[in-house]
């Protein structure tokens, strides 16, 4: 273990798991390690959610993982259920042991599908950690992330924001009334991602920072 983490393997690959809003979730070759920045997509779901009144929320998490996000919120929310959708096979194995582990598995659901393909809600919550690197920076990024991270789990395309040019026109047709949908965003990718809301008719509009003081989780309504 101490040879390969010298070679740049994560300590979370060579464990196998890794913490995440006080729980545990199991990785695979299919998922991104759960990150604290993520947490702040946590922080801000809950916030929007006790804003309107919602203690049960119907949540879609896009992208989903190791499941992290749709199962640390089932579990700060009892009646809540979710679903789950991801284009790997394997991250949706993953995440379906994740909400076995964790005791949300009868309230958790995961599906394999490509963004908001097929999909027809209404959901209140919407929540996604979609790739959001510009392809030509990855090869900048550290190795831990460039070598042992899915790349398609990184790759958001020339600019890092094609999955959000996917997700966002979608998301007024699938909120419920009163819905709310909490986006991860990149360093720096605050106003153009508010641009793409703005011109999908989603006028609401909140943001949250995470502890490098950079805007990383994005709220967006009609």
């Amino acid at each position: 273990m101490v040879v390969k983490r010298l070679l740049g393997v994560p300590m979370a690959r060579l464990l196998g798991w890794r913490d995440f809003w006080g729980l545990c979730f199991h990785l695979s070759p299919d998922t991104l390690e759960p990150r604290p920045d993520s947490e702040t997509v946590i922080e801000a779901a809950i916030t929007l959610m006790r804003q309107r009144g919602i203690a049960a929320p119907r949540i879609l998490d896009l992208g989903t993982g190791t499941g992290c996000l749709l199962v640390a919120l089932l579990t700060e929310w009892p009646g809540a259920i979710g679903l789950g959708i991801d284009i790997s096979a394997g991250a949706v194995a993953t995440a379906s042991r994740n909400a076995s582990d964790n005791g949300v598995t009868e309230r958790a659901t995961f599906r394999q599908g490509s963004w908001t393909e097929g999909l027809a809600g209404p959901f209140d919550l919407i929540v996604s950690n979609p790739p959001y690197i510009a392809a030509d920076e990855i090869a900048g990024l550290a190795r831990e992330v460039r070598e042992h991270d899915p790349l398609r789990a990184l790759d958001g395309g020339p600019d890092g924001l094609e999955p959000y040019r996917q997700i966002i026109p979608a998301l007024p047709r699938l909120l419920a009334p009163g819905g709310a949908a909490v986006l991860e965003i990149g360093a720096g990718q605050h106003g153009a991602v508010r641009d793409l809301a703005a011109s999908a008719g989603l006028a609401g509009h909140s943001s949250r920072v995470d502890l490098g003081g950079h805007v990383r989780a994005v709220g967006l309504w009609p």
